[in-house]
Parts: structure tokens; sequence; C-alpha cells
């Protein structure tokens, strides 16, 4: 039996190990190059940024919205939930610094059931003005070039909807740091696997941009009150009224902020929960992506073999080899440089807990509200969830 649990550990370990390069051809192969054509027709854009509270980093994710080298006219809406907002005072302070742009502050009402990002943007909708939307989440952080490449992408044929590939950055601890692992070297390695194989069909909320006759064929933002994945969910919708959803070639950055390890396990139990409701079979076998916890335990369980301890050891090692190569591809690809490998094993390990985790629960907090995650993905407020 010990014999049978340690060849299954090694060969668990020996297919994500070839995931993993996998994940690195992804990684060459996914045409990074931007259009730099020089365009003096750009279209004229409403930037979307429901927002909730006063996050780390929020200036300056909002301030490099603002900072567009863009030949289109640029309006921006800043919406928050109730007039205690955490983040009023930073877009109230960008509104006075920039009294030439076309910005916009909405304030709705305190939230009520459901998705409150979602909630937030139906608020926001009357005050759209141009025909090309722009949706991103409020800890993106964006190049001088990002609408210019977003409209170049909306402009191709049969395109709905445009979405991003992201990167992790963190600046206020260990727990971000592990937090922007998690995105580098397991989420984007995954997604572009799953894009070379044709299993995954992405849509992020990092970006999301579409035109408003599309928004209104899925019956715009009211539609995805109730779910959890709504970027997934606009992503589908799209897709059904016979346009493509395509990936951009470019990366935004994500500003990891988590500041403790109750913060970091909590956010990604909701991002695991996610996935696992937008695609089941695949999240049950994404397991394989992560062989090192395997490798560890090939490598006790074959110490107990009498001469069988090689193996044991010989997985374990070429396991962590593979896992650092991929960080490496990851980085040079990116054209980054962190010292973040050393932080490798416990991340590996802490995603495996995640993952095991995910399956225990039905409840994920989310902005500091408890919500019950049903199987189709919809959500339900929990009774003393606190704003």
């Amino acid at each position: 039996m010990l014999l049978l649990l340690t060849l299954l550990c090694v060969g668990i370990s020996i297919v994500g190990c070839g995931l993993g390069f996998g994940a690195m051809l992804a990684l060459r192969g996914f045409r990074w190059r931007r259009n730099d054509a020089a365009r003096t027709d750009e279209p004229d854009i409403t930037v979307l940024k429901p927002l909730f509270g006063a996050e780390p980093g929020l200036y300056e994710n909002l301030l490099s919205f603002l900072r567009q080298d863009f030949s289109g006219a640029v309006q921006i809406v800043f919406g928050v939930a109730g007039d205690t907002d955490g983040a009023l005072p930073i877009v109230r302070r960008l509104i006075a610094e920039h009294p030439t742009l076309d910005l916009e502050l909405v304030v709705g009402p305190a939230r009520s059931h459901g998705n409150g990002k979602i909630l937030n943007l139906v608020g926001m909708s009357p005050s759209i003005k141009h025909d090309c939307i722009v949706l991103s989440d409020s800890d993106m952080r964006v190049g001088r070039d990002y609408l210019s490449q977003i409209a170049a992408s909306l402009s191709e044929p049969d395109v709905g909807l445009v979405t991003c590939l992201y990167r992790g950055e963190s600046n206020v601890g260990p727990w971000a740091m592990l937090s922007s692992m998690a995105i580098d070297f397991h989420f984007l390695p995954s997604v572009l696997l799953g894009m070379l194989l044709k299993k995954a069909r992405p849509c992020m909320g990092a970006t999301m941009a579409f035109s408003r006759k599309t928004l209104d064929a899925i019956g715009g933002f009211k539609a995805f009150t109730a779910c959890l994945a709504d970027d997934y969910a606009i992503g589908e919708a799209v897709r059904a009224t016979g346009l493509r959803v395509v990936v951009g070639r470019q990366v935004v950055v994500h500003r990891c902020t988590e500041r403790t390890l109750t913060d970091l396990f909590q956010h990604e139990l909701r991002w695991a929960r996610t996935l696992r409701t937008i695609d089941p079979r695949g999240f049950a076998g994404s397991f394989l992506t992560n062989p090192l916890p395997f490798a560890l335990l090939a490598a006790l369980t074959a110490d107990l073999i009498p001469g069988l301890a090689w193996i044991g050891i010989a997985t374990l090692c070429i396991t962590v080899a593979c896992r650092c190569v991929l960080q490496w591809q990851v980085e040079r690809t990116l054209g980054i440089c962190t010292a973040r490998w050393l932080l490798m094993p416990a991340r590996d390990l802490l995603s495996f807990v995640v993952f095991c985790t995910s399956f225990l629960i039905t409840d994920v907090v989310w902005r500091g509200h408890r919500y019950r995650v049903a199987d189709d993905g919809s959500l339900t407020d929990l009774k003393g969830s606190q704003p």
C-alpha cells in the first residue's frame, strides 16, 4: 500500500512538471507584442471604476488611468456605495487636482443584497457618456498606452469584449507578496496553458471593454447582480450573442494589499470557490498543476521503503527545479526580477491547502460581507455580515 501511494505521488509530480513545461511554452508562445501603430481616430471612451474603501495604493492606481496617451475623449466615472466610503476623499482629491479632465463621482446608496460591485455599476450606468466602455477593478494599475491598446483590440472584426491578463505586485509585506506569487506563478501560467490547449475561456475583471450596444444586448449590469463570478458571466453572455471575447496583448498590474494571513486566505478561498463554480471538473483537475505537495509526500513515503528513498528525493529535486524554472520564465517574460523564489515552497503548499479547503466550504467573505454560494454561482447574503 505504501509503495502504491509513493508511485501515485511520483506520477502526479511528473505530470505536474509536464504541465509546468507546457505553461512555459504557453508563456513563450503568447503574442505579447502590442499594436504600436499610431492612430488618430481613437474612439471616445468611458472608464468605469467601481470602488470600495481606501485600499493601499488606490490613489496611484486611479491616477494611472488619468495619465493616458490617447487621442479620443475620455470620461472616467468613479462609483462608491454610501457617503462614508473611505475611497471618497481620494476620488475628490483626484477631481480637484485635474479640473480639466472629465471625471465624475457617483455616490450611490449603501449596498443591498447581491454582488456589491455590480450594484455599484448599476448606479453608475446612467452617467455613461460614450459608446465605448472600459470597466476595470480598483486594484489595477496600467501603463500610458492602456486605452490605446484596448481600443485597437476592440476595433477588430466580431470582437464583443476585450479582457486583459494581469500580474501581481506588492510592497506591503509578506502576505501581499505571497498573493502576488499566486497570480504570477499559478494563475497566469494556468490561464495561458488553458488557452494553448483551448480549454480556457477567460474574461477577467482586470479589464472588460465593450460597446454600449453589447452591454444592452446582454441585459446591462442588472443581469449579473446575483453572480459571484460576474466577469466570467459577462464574458459568457457576450459569447452567447455571437461575438468574440479576446485577450488583449498587454498585461496590467494587480496591486496585492493583503496584510494578514486571514486576509490572504479569505481572498484566495473566494477566488478558488469562484473557479470551482465556473468549471468544476477543470478546477478539480487543477491539483496537477501544483506538484510540490505530492513530491514532498513521495519523498516521505519512499524513505520508509527500503532501497527506494532515492526515488522520492529525485522526484522532489526535479519538482523544485521545475517550479523554479517556471518562475524564472514568468519573470523573464514579464520583464521583472524578484527574490520571491525563496517563498516558493510556502506558496505552493498554501495553494494546495486553499484548493482542498475550497471543497469543504459554501460560504465566502468578500469586501467584508459573508455570502452563501450556490452550485450555480449565485450569491445569498448571510445575516450578520458587516460592511
